[in-house]
């Protein structure tokens, strides 16, 4: 078997107009489809990212906490990459987006931050010169 790309990543969030606001208006993610699924009371958004790649952003009732800290097994967290991260940290703190301190991945040299989604999930940006 040879993968050839990765398709989507699916997350579930347990505030689904909140996190379809973050995901949309605060990163820019570009909504593809949305539908509710009346049989499972649950909303599945289909979000591209610089038309790469697809997140899949579902909305169950009461779904449980994910646990982050400390890391649990399982996906520990999204990274998307950004030209500037100086420029990056300051919108998402205009956006009221609490960041990490920047650091220097060691073995890179590259720089890099975390913050959270609605829901506390990881996300990193990561800077690389260049991105499409």
């Amino acid at each position: 078997m040879k993968l050839h790309n990765l398709h989507h990543i699916a997350m579930i969030c347990s505030n689904y107009e909140k996190s379809k606001d973050f995901y949309v208006r605060i990163l820019g993610l570009t909504p593809i489809r949305e539908v509710y699924r009346e049989d499972r009371d649950s909303y599945k958004l289909d979000l591209e990212v610089n038309g790469l790649y697809q997140i899949e952003l579902f909305s169950f009732p009461n779904p449980p906490v994910r646990p982050s800290y400390p890391e649990a097994a399982g996906l520990r967290h999204l990274a998307f990459a950004v030209e500037n991260i100086e420029e990056a940290v300051s919108y998402l703190t205009e956006h009221k987006i609490e960041v990490e301190k920047v650091r220097i991945d060691p073995y890179t040299e590259k720089k890099f931050t975390f913050f959270s989604d609605p829901d506390g999930l990881p996300i990193e940006i990561y800077e690389q010169a260049e991105v499409n």
